[in-house]
């Protein structure tokens, strides 16, 4: 099996998303399709279930990926480090995010870079597939994530950002005119729901109920595992859903109201690691962060 068709697989089993994978790896989403046929039929068994709306693994596809991942993570690992080497870099710290504001956390990643020039720093975003996962498995040195986190194997570091909250909804929705919403009003309506993360987090950031006991609805066809589609979801009017506030200053949408959610408490945003696999590039980022302070947006 050659590596590209391994890293095509990897990436569609993380954003089970034939476009989001292709647009990932810079090819066509025919070149994805083509890839994962491929692997089937060498295999004898399908890897994802596919509907028009959305595409899961399945229980070969799922172990297969856990074979795999080691494997891959190992020789993708060997190769960067070569590469670094080949440019005087000895090491490499890889952040994954959840928040959106990659821009505002700049001078963290600055300074850190002006300090350690001899290590390096990869950022991206983060899906909420498996978030803790990432770290466990490898694949992250970091992830930056909203509080509590309450992982035994985790240890939570400083924190970066704290925000305010507030709810998306669609320009013709009944909520669409409001100045603010209060939390109780969120069971009127459904939401998206997170994927593979502990209940306890989701409901820091999203409650389960309201303050009078009332469900709030997530529904599954609305899965949050990917903003774009989950905004687009909120333009369609499928659901509202609650935000940051700092999105509202990159989501520039015509078809979106944000409304102020004061009933909910801000969202803290900390670095978070595996404890077992704390190093020094994750103790001086931790540092750096430590002496920047808390950006309040």
């Amino acid at each position: 099996m050659e590596l590209r068709d391994i890293e095509i697989f990897l990436v569609l089993a993380e954003e089970l998303h034939f476009g989001r994978t292709a647009q990932r790896l810079h090819v066509s989403q025919a070149r994805v399709s083509q890839a994962i046929k491929k692997q089937e039929r060498r295999i004898g068994a399908e890897l994802f279930t596919r509907t028009s709306r959305t595409v899961r693994l399945t229980e070969v596809g799922r172990q297969f990926r856990d074979d795999l991942q080691p494997v891959y993570a190992g020789l993708h690992d060997s190769l960067e480090r070569a590469r670094l080497a080949a440019r005087g870099i000895t090491a490499q710290l890889r952040v994954s995010l959840l928040p959106f504001n990659l821009v505002d956390l700049h001078p963290y990643w600055k300074v850190f870079r002006t300090r350690y020039p001899q290590w390096g720093l990869r950022i991206r975003q983060a899906t909420f597939t498996d978030v803790f996962g990432q770290l466990r498995s490898g694949a992250m040195d970091v992830v930056v994530a909203w509080l509590p986190v309450e992982e035994p194997d985790l240890t939570v570091g400083p924190v970066l950002c704290t925000d305010s909250r507030i709810l998306a909804v669609a320009a013709g929705h009944r909520l669409a005119e409001r100045e603010s919403v209060p939390l109780e009003l969120l069971a009127d309506f459904p939401h998206g729901t997170a994927l593979d993360v502990p209940d306890y987090w989701e409901d820091s950031y999203l409650p389960f109920h309201t303050p009078r006991g009332r469900p709030i609805e997530r529904i599954e066809s609305a899965a949050s595992d990917n903003a774009d589609e989950l905004i687009g979801h909120v333009g369609m009017g499928d659901i509202v859903h609650t935000f940051p506030g700092h999105v509202t200053r990159y989501w520039g949408l015509t078809n979106i109201r944000w409304i102020p959610l004061p009933d909910m408490g801000t969202l803290r945003f900390a670095l978070v690691w595996r404890t077992e696999a704390e190093n020094d590039l994750v103790r001086a980022l931790a540092a750096t962060v430590r002496d920047l302070g808390v950006l309040r947006f």
